[in-house]
């Protein structure tokens, strides 16, 4: 990429969450290699985001590739409906093979935000084969659970990205956020505002949807794993559906392969995404129970109405599989337990600064919370200086790095972000 280049990627290109009238600097690619990533400039910047969490084997796995490859020579794509293909159904044995039992009937879908759409749109059409009118969804504050229309609904309502929407959104319940810390003590009153409004509003509630123990870009938050259990307690009597968004969490980030498992509990409904392909292409999966799939069936439309044009896409399919044979070998563990270990270690001086309120780490996820927003601009300027890609937001600076990555290069990461909190230059008043 040129001058030119650039100057048209500022005037015609929008990028995620940015302004065409102030654009924020752009930072041009030529190649991705393991942990690493290098500018048309030469520089050679490690990943701490892993592409937003997806990129788990970091870049150009050569299984992955290889995978790929022959894909693409001999059934890049075909409609799925009315045709099937072998990497449809390997993926899907994969997965259902690797989640919790109950969960046996996949619908592949395009992305994070469409599977949970798929999930809330399973959850409604559920309860209308069932003569029943609920169309409510109960939540947790300072959630986040896509960018789409009914994935915006079950958004914080208030302090998320989504808040401009008010008013044109569907009106769902949100009970305070969990206050149990995930490595602290189980308070009983933090269940009291989530019970309280299960109780009020259980005959409207279709389905709770939340982030296992981690809510993501809402906030980097833990919390305790006795929520999980209680909530499914309480979805059982009830009769409630529950769907665990595992979009970011699923696939060994929190230290398990799906975080529902720190507490030992399924979901009726579970969304995955992002690391599905390796963060090769986009693609995503919703997972549910014979009685669910088999009610929705069975209900007056006699299927279930949803069907992406890209939908169980056989290249992203195909990389799929090959990720989840890599995850099959079991190394992951051992890998996100070292970063989890590092991380710990090497981000623990940084709750030292003045302008950090919180430093918390959850397998292969740190989290520096501050007490100031940052200069998103200035910081990530300083850390590409530094020879490291990280996209802090907010009043966070975080890292979810590909589990492949080096003491050496996480440790550049770490030293980066302990180096930036003592920078008053970062963070506005």
């Amino acid at each position: 990429m040129n001058a030119d280049d650039l100057a048209f990627d500022q005037r015609h290109i929008w990028h995620p969450y940015t302004s065409m009238t102030t654009p924020l600097p752009v930072y041009p690619v030529a190649r991705a290699e393991g942990c690493e990533l290098t500018l048309t400039s030469g520089e050679r910047l490690v990943d701490g985001m892993s592409s937003w969490w997806a990129a788990i084997h970091g870049y150009g796995h050569p299984q992955i590739g290889a995978a790929m490859k022959a894909q693409i020579d001999t059934l890049p794509h075909v409609m799925f409906g009315g045709l099937t293909h072998a990497p449809a159904v390997d993926l899907c044995r994969k997965l259902v093979a690797m989640t919790p039992a109950p969960l046996e009937c996949v619908f592949l879908a395009d992305s994070g935000s469409v599977a949970v759409e798929v999930a809330m749109k399973m959850a409604l059409q559920y309860w209308q084969a069932r003569g029943e009118s609920r169309r409510r969804f109960l939540t947790f504050r300072h959630g986040y659970h896509g960018d789409t229309f009914g994935a915006m609904s079950v958004c914080d309502p208030d302090n998320a990205m989504h808040a401009l929407w008010q008013g044109y959104l569907p009106e769902n319940l949100f009970a305070p956020a969990p206050r149990s810390r995930f490595d602290g003590e189980w308070d009983e009153r933090d269940m009291a505002g989530f019970a309280r409004l299960m109780a009020a509003c259980r005959r409207e509630i279709a389905a709770v949807i939340l982030e296992p123990i981690v809510q993501g870009a809402g906030g980097m938050r833990f919390y305790h794993p006795e929520w999980l259990r209680r909530i499914r307690k309480m979805c059982d009597r009830e009769g409630i559906l529950l769907i665990a968004d595992e979009i970011a969490t699923g696939f060994g980030r929190t230290g398990r392969l799906f975080a529902c498992e720190h507490a030992g509990i399924a979901p009726d409904i579970l969304c995955l995404g992002k690391a599905l392909t390796g963060g090769t292409m986009t693609l995503s999966a919703t997972l549910t129970s014979r009685r669910v799939a088999e009610t929705i069936s069975n209900g007056e439309a006699g299927c279930f109405m949803h069907g992406p044009t890209f939908m169980g896409n056989p290249l992203a399919c195909a990389a799929a599989s090959a990720s989840l044979s890599l995850l099959e070998s079991g190394e992951w563990r051992r890998q996100v337990a070292a970063i989890e270990a590092q991380l710990r270690a090497e981000l623990a001086p940084a709750g030292e600064a003045g302008r950090v309120a919180e430093v918390r780490v959850l397998g292969a996820i740190g989290v520096v919370e501050t007490t100031h927003p940052v200069n998103m601009a200035a910081l990530q300027r300083f850390f590409v200086a530094q020879g490291v890609w990280l996209r802090p937001f907010g009043r966070l600076i975080y890292l979810m790095p590909p589990y492949i990555i080096s003491p050496a290069q996480l440790r550049r990461l770490t030293r980066a972000v302990n180096d930036a909190v003592r920078n008053d230059a970062f963070f506005t008043v």
